[in-house]
């Protein structure tokens, strides 16, 4: 693993949630400012079957940010900055209905955003409303659903403010509600890569059924990690696979809102001089 002084370019990036800190075992590692302050860690950025990949680590390598602290402005203009424009997010997740148990890897279609202490926009000025009906890229879906035989296609993801887990009433009207899937990360994530014009999508591995659809059984972060752990090998393997399945993205509508709504604010040109740090 080296250092590097360049700016490299990165095509797809990964994400990586709770317990999972690395991805790409020889890479570069880069330094990104941002406007929106520092990224979350150094960038990681190498080939995974001849595509190259950048791997951001969530929470930091050391897990210093919890949910509700993470520099998700940051982490979405720094991989945009290096020519991202497909971002695969795995995460933990709680199940909330007997469809799903833990083990298994599904890919959500839809979400909700409960939560309420994060900024969730670049947009600070001007009558800029993004397109959100579809959350998720559906050609980024479609590699991810596709990438093993096991994977889950579909389900809603509740996003919740953390870092603590859910009362078993608030987990049971989730579960009414027809909701899926339990999470902290996924907002503002995931609207973030859209104002950024990046596909985007989410891999979810059930590590626990939520408070509420457990009996008395609640949640611990032990449980969460441990079976997280016992997944990485897995994990890599379904990445590696949807890597190489992903589409042209200039085929993909996720990015043409912004052709009809010109931004108010800066999208990073990887092309420009002076990156990291440069807006266009």
């Amino acid at each position: 693993m080296s250092e590097t002084t360049t700016t490299p370019r990165a095509d797809v990036a990964v994400i990586g949630g709770s317990g999972f800190y690395s991805f790409l075992p020889e890479a570069e590692q880069v330094e990104v400012s941002t406007p929106y302050g520092e990224p979350s860690s150094a960038i990681s950025v190498g080939e995974v079957g001849g595509t190259r990949v950048a791997f951001l680590p969530r929470h930091g390598r050391d897990h210093r940010y919890p949910p509700h602290l993470i520099p998700y402005r940051a982490n979405l203009w720094a991989l945009r900055s290096l020519g991202v424009k497909q971002v695969i997010a795995p995460c933990a997740v709680g199940g909330l209905r007997p469809e799903v148990a833990p083990g298994d890897v599904v890919v959500p279609d839809q979400l909700v955003d409960r939560t309420y202490r994060r900024n969730p926009s670049f947009v600070e000025r001007g009558g800029v409303h993004l397109p959100f009906a579809d959350p998720y890229c559906p050609g980024v879906r479609t590699a991810l659903v596709g990438a093993a035989e096991d994977i889950k296609d579909g389900g809603t993801m509740v996003v919740i403010e953390g870092p603590r887990f859910s009362t078993r009433a608030e987990s049971q009207a989730y579960a009414a509600s027809g909701w899926t899937l339990i999470n902290m990360t996924a907002t503002p994530e995931a609207p973030l890569a859209r104002e950024m014009g990046m596909c985007y999508a989410s891999m979810a591995l059930v590590t626990d059924m939520d408070a509420g659809a457990e009996g008395e059984h609640g949640v611990s972060a032990d449980e969460v990690m441990a079976l997280f752990a016992q997944n990485l090998e897995r994990l890599h393997g379904i990445l590696g696979s949807a890597v190489a399945a992903l589409p042209d993205p200039a085929d993909c509508s996720c990015a043409s809102w912004l052709e009809a709504t010109p931004p108010t604010y800066a999208i990073p040109d990887p092309d420009a001089a002076g990156l990291p740090g440069a807006g266009a």
